[in-house]
């Protein structure tokens, strides 16, 4: 599956949520939908699963996380994040 692949069926799921509604991609990152397209964020370190970092797909080799997207994929799982709210406010 390539990025833009990838891209339109994350978006087409999420456009349909609630705006503090991540896709929880992996234990690692995220999804959300920002009202444009999907945007792609690093969650903190410390486990926690605090949003940490905006990231561009484009920028990783998409087979490094081929097992993780295909799990999320065959079942797709989302958090609801009240704090992206915030964290789009701010300017992430």
């Amino acid at each position: 599956m390539t990025h833009e692949e990838f891209e339109a069926h994350v978006a087409m799921l999420l456009r349909d949520q609630p705006r503090s509604t991540t896709a929880d991609l992996t234990d690692f990152a995220v999804a959300y939908w920002d009202g444009e397209r999907v945007r792609y964020v690093f969650l903190h370190e410390d486990g926690q699963g605090a949003l940490d970092e905006e990231f561009d797909l484009a920028d990783y080799l998409l087979d490094q996380w081929d097992a993780d997207f295909a799990i999320w994929i065959a079942e797709p799982h989302y958090s609801s994040r009240p704090e992206l709210l915030w964290w789009l406010k701010a300017g992430a």
